[in-house]
C-alpha cells in the first residue's frame, strides 16, 4: 500500500466511505497479513465499540450532512432551489458520498425504468386505438 492509513481513513473504511481504489488497497493490506494495520483497525473498531466517538465521528455515521432521498429525487427533477441544488452537487461530486450517489443511481434507474413503462403503455394505448378505429365506423354506419 503506498500510504499508511490515518485514524480516520480507518473509521472511513468501517464505513465503506472511502474512494474504491483507497477500499481496495486497505483491504488487500489487511488479507496480504499487514499485522500492524490489523492491529490498527482493531483499536478503531474497538473504540467504537466502546462508545467512545467523537462528534466528527457521530455527525459521519448519522449521515447529517447528506440530503434526503426526497432532496435527492427533487435534485434528479431539477426543482430544488439553486442554492440547495449546488449544495447536492457538491456533496455528491465533491464530497462523492458514496451512499448519496447509490441512491441517486437507484433513482434514475427507477426513473429510466417508469419512463420505458410509461413509453409502453403509451404504445399499447395507440394499438388499442388503431385497432379500434375501423369497429367504431362501422358502429357508427349501422
Amino acid at each position: 500500500m503506498p500510504t499508511t492509513p490515518t485514524p480516520a481513513e480507518l473509521e472511513a473504511f468501517l464505513d465503506e466511505s472511502l474512494p474504491p481504489e483507497r477500499m481496495a488497497a486497505i483491504e488487500d493490506a489487511l488479507r496480504g497479513g499487514d499485522a500492524t494495520l490489523s492491529a490498527r483497525l482493531a483499536e478503531v473498531r474497538g473504540r467504537r465499540d466502546a462508545g467512545l466517538h467523537s462528534l466528527g465521528a457521530v455527525w459521519r455515521s448519522r449521515r447529517l450532512t447528506c440530503p434526503t432521498r426526497e432532496q435527492l429525487g427533487s435534485y434528479l427533477l431539477g426543482v430544488l432551489d439553486p442554492g440547495h441544488a449546488d449544495y447536492v452537487r457538491f456533496h455528491l461530486e465533491v464530497i462523492a458520498c458514496r451512499p448519496c450517489r447509490a441512491s441517486l443511481a437507484d433513482l434514475q434507474s427507477r426513473q429510466s425504468t417508469a419512463s420505458d413503462d410509461a413509453q409502453q403503455a403509451e404504445g399499447r394505448r395507440q394499438r388499442y386505438f388503431q385497432s379500434s378505429v375501423g369497429r367504431l365506423r362501422d358502429a357508427e354506419d349501422a
